[in-house]
C-alpha cells in the first residue's frame, strides 16, 4: 500500500487527520503552499457539519453568498495574445533587427529601392510565421471537448439543474451514468456508481465508489468516497457534497501546479539564436573595421564608404533565411499533420530530431483503450480468445463452434457474461463502442464471439431482479426465469469474493464437482501477476417462485462455472514502433496510474527490455533528486504516478541530459508536458489542459504517429541544415567580394542592391526546394543528435569555406573578364550577379547529393519543386536583364549570347571542383584510417 512508506507530512497528517488545513509544503517556485482538507479521512456526517450542510442540500441565499465568497466554479482561462501581439513577435530575431536598422540607414541615404526589397523581406517573414501559428491554432479547435454547462443538485430541499460554475461547497450534487463530474465531491451515497478517472489517475479501467473514509496517506486512484471535477460516471447512481471548486480541485491544483512550470527552449531556437548573435557580431566587427580601414588608412570619401559598408552587410545578411526556415518547419508540420500529428509550435518539430527518451502514458496510446477477454479458465481447461476490439469478430482456441453450442457449461458462461451485465455495444462508422463499463463490454464481446447474441438470450431469460456491483461486496447478481419455468441467478464478480461463495464447481460434462479453493487462487494469483484482470462467473438454480433477490440468496450453494482474464491490449503498431525507437537509439519510459503488475505486463508485451522492476509512485516520492535520476536511467515502467511524479521524471531524465518527449492525455498530464522538451497530448480523448500544455497534438493518440513524428523531424532538421549549408557560402562569397573590392581599392563588382536581389530570389526558391525534398531513408538508424552540437560541424565549416573561395573567384574572374572585354561596369556587374545565381544552382545539385554522386540520375532528374525554383530563378533574371523598366531599377544590361555561355560554364566548374573534391575525400577516407574530417557529404553524422 502507498502508506508503507511515509514522508514526514504524511506521517502528521496520519495523525491529525481532521485539522482543517494540514502543514504547509513548499511549492514548485518554493514558496509555502497549504495542503487541501483530507475530506476523503473523514465520516459523511462530519463533512455534512464541517460545510454546514445537509442531505438536503443548501438553499439558494446560501448558495449565492458562498457563490460571492468563494467565487465561481471555473478555472482560470489561459492568456492570449492579441493578434497584434502574435503579428509583432515574428520580427524577435536578432537578425531582423539588423534588417530593420539596414532599412533604416537606406532610408536616410535615399536608396528607397533597397529599403522596399529589405522591408519585403522581412514582413513576407512575419507574416508566414503568423500564418502557420492561426493554422494550428484552427487545427486545435476542431477537436476540443467542451464539459457538461448543468448540474443536477438539491437546493431548497428539491431537485433543479444549475449552471456548473454557480456550484459552491455544501451543494448536494445527484450523479448518474454520463454524467460528467462539476467539482470535487465527497460521496454520500453510491449505488453501482462507477467513476473513469483515468484523465486524473492514468488508471485505464473505471473504479467503483464507495462513502466509506480511507486512510489520510490513500493516493488519488484510491480515494473511492471521493469523485473528482472532470471525471466521467460510466455506471450506477451516487450523491455527493461539493468540497472544492474552481481553482480549490484536483484540476485547479494541476493548474497551479502547471503555472509554475517553466518550458524549455527548444534546441533550434537556441542555436539560432546563438547563431544570428555571433553572425551579427561578426557583421558588425567587419564592417566597422572596413569602416575604419576606408576612412583612415584608405581614404575612401565617406558617401561612397558607407554604401559599400551597407553593402557589405546586406551581403553577409542572410535576409530570406528565416522566411525559408520557417516554410521548412510549416512543410514539416504539414507532413506530420499527415500522419495524425497536429503541431502547435513550429520548432517543436525539429526538436524531435533530437528526442533520447519518450516518456508514454499507457492506456489508449500503448495500448487500444479497450478491455478484451483473453482467456477462460474452468476447471479441466484453459481457452485462449482472439478478436481485437469490442466486434463480435473472434474465436476462442481449442473447441469449435460446434463444440461450443453443444457445451452447457459453456453455454452457462455466455449467459452469465451476456445477462449479468448493464453495458451495451453500439456499432456506429464501422466501429464497435462500449456504452458502460468497459469490462462488462468485454464480457458481451466474449459472448458474442462464443455464438450467444443478447437479444436471444434476454428473450429466453428475462431479468426480474439485480443485486448491483457495490464496493462493499464486490459482486453483480441478477435473477432470471425463462418461458420453461425454470429460474437462475447469474452471478459475476471478483473472484475471492465469488469463490468464497461457492462450493462446488461445473464440469465438462455438464456436473458438478467440489471446488478446490487453493487450486483455483494459484490460478487468479498466475493470471493476475501477467497483469490481467480477473472476474469469476458463477450460477445457482432457485425455484421459479422466486422473484426477488436479496443477498442472502447469493451466500452460499453457488456453482462456480469459469474464470474470465481481461486486458487493454497493446496496439500492434506501438509495439513495432518501439523497436524502431530502440534501432534509432531512443528510449521509451512508461509512466501510468494503472498497477504495477499490469504496467509491467504491458511492458513486456509491448517490447521494453526492463521491466522486471517497476517503480510506484509512492517510492518515487520517498526518492532523492539524485536517486530518482539514477533510477530514471535504469527503469522503462512507473506506475502508480500522479502529476508531480511525472514532472520530477522529466525533469530527473533532463538533469541527465535526455531530449524528453512526453506524452499524455489527462489534466494531470499538463505539467509534465510543459516541461517536456516535446509535449505530445492527445487529440481524441485528451483534456483541453493537455492541449493547451502540448507542442504537438496526436488526433490518432498512437504511439506510432509520434515515431512518425519523430522521424519526420529528423527528416526536417537535415532539411534546415542543408539549408543554412547552401545559403552561408553565398553570403560569405558575396562579403568577401566587397571586401576584397574595397581592400584593392577596386570598383564593387556588384551593387549593394543586386547583391540584396541574389539573396531575396534564390534563398525564397532554390532555398525553398531543399525544403520539399525526400528524407533520409536511414533517418532513424542512427542515433539522436546532441542538442548542444552546433547546427554545423567542422566538415560542414570546412565546406563553406571552399565553397566561399570559388564563389569569389568565380565573381571576379567573370567581373575582370568582362572589362577585360571592353564591356562597361553596368555590363559586367550583370554578369557577375547572373554568375552568383549560376554558382547557386550548381552548388544547389551538390547539396540535394548527400550520399550520391551530384551527376547521379537520381540527382540531376531532380525533383518537381527542384525545377519550379530554377524556372522562377531564369524567368526573374531574365526580365531583370532584358526588361528596360527593371534595367533603370537595378541597373543592369542584356547579357551577349557568348557571355552567357560562359557564365553557365563557371557553375559547372564549380559543381566539377566541389564534387571532385569530396570524391578524393572518400578515398583519402576509405584507404587511410587517419584521415582528415570527411566532407559533409559522406553522411549525415559528418554534419554533426
Amino acid at each position: 500500500m502507498a502508506g508503507d512508506r511515509l514522508s514526514g507530512n504524511d506521517r502528521t497528517r496520519a495523525i491529525m487527520p481532521e485539522s482543517r488545513v494540514s502543514d504547509p509544503r513548499v511549492g514548485p517556485s518554493g514558496e509555502a503552499v497549504m495542503e487541501p482538507r483530507q475530506w476523503h479521512t473523514l465520516a459523511t456526517d462530519r463533512v455534512l457539519s464541517e460545510l454546514d450542510s445537509a442531505m438536503t442540500g443548501l438553499s439558494s441565499d446560501q448558495a449565492a453568498v458562498r457563490l460571492r465568497s468563494d467565487g465561481a466554479n471555473r478555472l482560470p482561462a489561459p492568456p492570449k495574445r492579441s493578434l497584434t501581439r502574435q503579428f509583432l513577435s515574428q520580427f524577435h530575431n536578432v537578425l531582423i533587427y539588423v534588417l530593420l536598422g539596414s532599412a533604416l540607414i537606406t532610408t536616410l541615404l535615399g536608396h528607397v529601392v533597397d529599403t522596399a526589397v529589405i522591408l519585403a523581406v522581412v514582413v513576407i517573414n512575419a507574416v508566414i510565421g503568423l500564418i502557420q501559428e492561426h493554422r494550428a491554432e484552427r487545427a486545435l479547435a476542431a477537436i476540443q471537448e467542451l464539459l457538461a454547462p448543468y448540474a443536477t443538485v438539491l437546493r431548497d430541499g428539491g431537485r433543479c439543474r444549475v449552471k456548473v460554475e454557480t456550484l459552491v461547497p455544501g451543494d448536494i450534487v445527484l450523479l448518474e451514468a454520463g454524467d460528467r463530474i462539476p467539482a470535487d465531491l465527497r460521496l454520500l451515497q453510491s449505488h453501482g456508481l462507477s467513476i473513469q478517472e483515468s484523465m486524473l489517475t492514468g488508471e485505464s479501467t473505471a473504479v467503483e465508489k464507495h462513502t466509506d473514509p480511507v486512510p489520510v496517506w490513500a493516493e488519488l486512484a484510491e480515494r473511492g468516497c471521493m469523485a473528482f471535477g472532470g471525471t466521467l460516471v460510466v455506471g450506477g447512481q451516487g450523491m455527493g457534497v461539493v468540497v472544492a471548486t474552481g481553482i480549490a480541485t484536483e484540476m485547479g491544483r494541476i493548474s497551479r501546479l502547471l503555472a509554475h512550470v517553466t518550458p524549455r527552449t527548444t534546441p533550434l531556437v537556441r542555436q539560432m539564436n546563438s547563431f544570428a548573435r555571433w553572425l551579427t557580431l561578426i557583421i558588425l566587427v567587419l564592417a566597422a573595421a572596413v569602416m575604419a580601414l576606408g576612412h583612415f588608412l584608405w581614404d575612401y570619401p565617406f558617401g561612397e564608404l558607407f554604401t559599400a559598408v551597407v553593402g557589405l552587410s546586406v551581403a553577409a545578411i542572410p535576409e530570406g533565411l528565416p522566411a525559408v526556415l520557417t516554410i521548412t518547419l510549416a512543410l514539416g508540420a504539414q507532413a506530420m499533420a499527415r500522419r495524425n500529428a497536429l503541431i502547435r509550435h513550429l520548432p517543436a518539430i525539429e526538436t524531435l530530431s533530437s528526442v533520447s527518451v519518450i516518456c508514454t502514458d499507457k492506456t489508449g496510446t500503448l495500448t487500444r483503450n479497450e478491455m478484451v477477454a483473453t482467456e477462460l479458465v474452468t476447471v479441466d481447461e484453459r481457452f485462449s480468445i482472439d478478436g481485437v476490439g469490442y466486434g463480435p469478430d473472434g474465436e476462442i482456441r481449442g473447441v469449435t463452434p460446434m463444440d461450443l453450442r453443444a457445451s452447457l457449461r459453456l453455454q452457462e458462461l455466455a449467459w452469465v457474461a451476456v445477462l449479468c451485465n448493464d453495458a451495451a455495444l453500439q456499432h456506429s462508422d464501422g466501429i464497435w463502442r462500449v456504452e458502460g463499463d468497459p469490462m462488462e463490454g468485454a464480457l458481451l464481446t466474449l459472448a458474442a464471439r462464443m455464438g450467444m447474441s443478447r437479444p436471444d438470450a434476454q428473450r429466453c431469460w428475462v431479468r426480474t431482479d439485480v443485486l448491483p456491483f457495490d464496493a462493499e461486496h464486490r459482486y453483480m447478481a441478477t435473477l432470471h426465469h425463462d418461458h420453461e419455468r425454470h429460474a437462475r441467478l447469474f452471478i459475476k464478480g471478483a473472484p475471492e469474493r465469488v469463490l468464497a461463495m461457492c462450493s462446488r464447481v461445473r464440469t465438462a460434462d455438464g456436473g458438478e464437482a467440489i471446488l478446490d479453493h487453493a487450486w483455483w487462487h494459484a490460478q487468479v494469483e498466475q493470471l493476475a501477476s501477467r497483469g490481467l484482470r480477473v472476474l469469476a462467473l458463477a450460477t445457482r438454480r432457485v425455484p421459479v417462485s422466486q422473484t426477488v433477490l436479496s443477498r442472502a440468496d447469493v451466500e452460499g450453494g453457488i456453482i462456480l462455472l469459469g474464470l474470465v482474464a481481461m486486458m487493454d491490449p497493446p496496439r500492434p503498431e506501438a509495439v513495432a514502433a518501439i523497436a524502431e525507437c530502440r534501432r534509432a537509439g531512443i528510449g521509451v519510459r512508461m509512466i501510468t496510474g494503472d498497477h504495477a503488475a499490469t504496467a509491467a505486463a504491458i511492458g513486456q508485451m509491448i517490447g521494453l527490455e526492463r521491466t522486471r522492476r517497476v517503480i510506484t509512485g509512492a517510492e518515487l516520492e520517498a526518492m532523492s533528486d539524485d536517486e530518482l535520476s539514477a533510477a530514471a536511467m535504469e527503469t522503462d515502467v512507473f506506475a502508480r504516478t500522479n502529476p508531480e511524479h511525472k514532472l520530477r521524471l522529466v525533469m530527473a531524465l533532463q538533469a541527465r541530459g535526455m531530449t524528453v518527449a512526453m506524452t499524455g492525455d489527462g489534466v494531470n498530464d499538463a505539467p509534465a508536458l510543459k516541461r517536456a522538451d516535446v509535449g505530445i497530448a492527445m487529440g481524441r480523448k485528451g483534456s483541453e489542459a493537455a492541449r493547451e500544455a502540448a507542442d504537438i497534438v496526436l488526433a490518432d493518440d498512437n504511439f506510432a504517429s509520434i515515431v512518425a513524428a519523430v522521424r519526420e523531424g529528423r527528416n526536417v532538421y537535415d532539411k534546415i541544415v542543408r539549408v543554412i549549408a547552401w545559403t552561408l557560402p553565398t553570403d560569405a562569397g558575396e562579403a568577401v567580394t566587397i571586401v576584397t573590392a574595397l581592400l584593392f581599392g577596386m570598383v564593387l563588382p556588384v551593387t549593394p542592391v543586386q547583391i540584396l536581389w541574389v539573396n531575396l530570389i534564390t534563398t525564397v526558391t532554390l532555398g525553398l526546394a531543399l525544403a520539399f525534398e525526400s528524407g533520409e531513408t536511414g533517418a532513424m538508424q542512427r542515433p539522436p543528435r546532441s542538442p548542444d552540437a552546433p547546427l554545423l560541424g567542422l566538415a560542414w565549416l570546412w565546406h563553406i569555406g571552399l565553397v566561399t573561395a570559388l564563389f569569389l573567384l568565380g565573381t571576379f574572374g567573370i567581373y575582370a573578364w568582362a572589362i577585360e572585354r571592353g564591356h562597361d561596369i553596368a555590363l559586367a556587374r550583370t554578369m557577375a550577379m547572373n554568375t552568383l545565381i549560376a554558382m547557386e544552382i550548381s552548388h544547389l545539385f551538390f547539396i540535394r547529393s548527400i550520399h550520391d554522386s551530384a551527376f547521379s540520375l537520381r540527382i540531376l532528374r531532380g525533383t518537381r519543386a527542384l525545377w519550379v525554383a530554377i524556372g522562377i530563378v531564369v524567368a526573374s533574371q531574365a526580365a531583370m536583364n532584358w526588361l528596360p523598366p527593371i534595367q533603370a531599377v537595378f541597373e543592369t544590361r542584356t547579357i551577349p549570347l557568348f557571355d552567357g555561355v560562359a557564365i553557365l560554364a563557371v557553375g559547372v566548374l564549380l559543381l566539377l571542383a566541389v564534387e571532385t573534391e569530396r570524391q578524393l575525400r572518400r578515398k583519402l577516407k576509405a584507404g587511410r584510417r587517419d584521415a582528415p574530417p570527411p566532407s559533409p557529404s559522406d553522411g549525415q553524422e559528418a554534419m554533426r
